[in-house]
């Protein structure tokens, strides 16, 4: 299957190098570009691309409000930042916006095609220094229990359930499912969903399948 790819950075220099640099990928193919925020979302609702490259710092909206605006969008293509910022700001505002991975634009290009095919089939990608700022963040001390809403998520994760099934049963947007399991997946020091619910069964704060009830909605 060919993964239908936009382009997004002001710089049309850096444009014009990702698509080289993808040129080469048989599975991928760059179906458009656009040079600020408001032109993504835009292209996107006219597209209907798989993946978003999307850059952060950009004229008008910029990366985060156009991933929130693109992740509203339906279907919804999943956004990967890519960009030379790695702030805790900039990268909680994009994760909570509801991007699929954040990248740095020194990501090898091995890399960053195996992270725009990681992303089309749902997975979080994280560059090594962005997950290890994130992970830093939830292992504080304060911070290292999961909270109720996290539970919550991961038990109906545990039951099968997608993250847009997630967000319609406790009444919450999907990028705000993707948060939870983000804050999840550092504190129980994991990787994905399977890993999560695993470990939360093995240390006895998810019950073992079979033995689930019905969580709670409110």
């Amino acid at each position: 299957m060919t993964l239908r790819l936009l382009l997004v950075d002001d710089h049309p220099v850096v444009r014009a190098g990702l698509r080289g640099m993808l040129a080469g990928e048989p599975d991928l193919e760059v179906v458009g570009e656009a040079a600020d925020g408001e032109e993504a979302v835009r292209i996107s609702a006219e597209l209907k691309p798989d993946v978003v490259l999307m850059d952060l710092r950009m004229p008008g909206i910029d990366g985060a409000e156009a991933t929130r605006r693109i992740a509203a969008l339906d279907p919804a293509p999943a956004v990967l930042v890519l960009t030379t910022y790695d702030t805790d700001h900039d990268i909680l505002r994009a994760v909570e916006a509801g991007a699929t991975g954040y990248l740095l634009k020194d990501t090898p290009r091995a890399d960053l095609v195996q992270a725009l095919r990681a992303a089309a089939r749902g997975a979080t990608v994280l560059a090594p220094l962005v997950a290890a700022k994130l992970l830093g963040r939830s292992r504080a001390p304060a911070n290292r229990e999961l909270t109720p809403r996290e539970l919550e998520v991961l038990a109906l994760v545990a039951d099968g359930k997608t993250n847009s099934e997630v967000g319609q049963a406790l009444f919450i947007g999907e990028a705000t499912v993707k948060t939870h399991l983000l804050h999840a997946f550092a504190k129980l020091d994991v990787d994905d969903r399977t890993a999560a619910v695993t470990t939360a069964i093995a240390r006895g704060l998810l019950p073992p399948p079979g033995g689930r009830s019905r969580a709670s909605h409110q």
